[in-house]
Order: structure tokens, then C-alpha cells, then sequence
């Protein structure tokens, strides 16, 4: 994984340095634009899978409606299915050694989030 990477820099990295060696000035900045009504939506490759966005515009060209579905959602339900699996391995362990635990599995899954958020915090009610 780490080389794919690794190999994938490279190549970026390539492909910028032949975008910059080949520029051309275009022979006019700006090309005129109508604002008016419409709707697009995609699905464009993200880090952590596919992320599906949708846009509509009203008929002065502003945005009326935007919904954007990342792949942290998409996962969300598999995230819980594993957590509910790994719990009873770790669940007589520390608080600490619990939650950290638990964000490594999260981390599998998108290794943003628990970092970024500080999503993970646990109460245990211990009986």
C-alpha cells in the first residue's frame, strides 16, 4: 500500500511538471457565463471511497438545494456492524485501552475522522 502510494506520488508529481512545461496562456481569461436554472450531480473518488454530491440552481443561477453524501456515511452502518463484533474482545480492558481500541477499528475505515473530530469519547456503566 505505502509503495502504491509511493508510486502514485511519483506520477503526480510528473504529471504536474509536464502541466506547468506546456502551459499556453489562453488568448482570452474568462469566458462569458448565463446564470440560470439547473441541476448536476456526480460521484467523484475520494480518499476514503466514492463521495455523491447533487446541485440545483434557481433560475437567477443561485443554489436551492445541495446534498452531498461523503463515504464516512456510506460507512457508517459497517463502522457499528464491526464495533459491535470487536467490543466483546477488548470489553474487559481499561476505559482507555477500550477506546483507543475502538478508534483503530474507525480508522479502517476512514483514518481522518477520529483524529480531526475527537469524535471518540466512552462512559462506561459497569455492572
Amino acid at each position: 500500500m505505502i509503495i502504491a502510494r509511493g508510486l502514485e506520488l511519483i506520477h503526480v508529481y510528473e504529471e504536474a511538471l509536464n502541466i506547468l512545461r506546456e502551459y499556453r496562456e489562453p488568448a482570452i481569461a474568462k469566458l462569458p457565463v448565463t446564470l440560470g436554472s439547473g441541476e448536476g450531480c456526480a460521484a467523484t473518488e475520494a480518499p476514503r471511497g466514492l463521495l455523491y454530491h447533487r446541485y440545483r440552481c434557481d433560475d437567477s443561477g443561485l443554489l436551492s438545494f445541495a446534498k452531498i453524501v461523503p463515504p464516512t456515511s456510506q460507512n457508517q452502518s459497517r463502522i457499528e456492524r464491526d464495533l459491535a463484533q470487536w467490543l466483546p474482545r477488548v470489553i474487559d480492558q481499561s476505559d482507555e485501552v477500550i477506546a483507543r481500541s475502538c478508534e483503530k477499528v474507525i480508522r479502517n475505515y476512514d483514518p481522518c475522522i477520529s483524529c480531526s473530530t475527537h469524535f471518540l469519547r466512552i462512559t462506561w456503566e459497569r455492572r
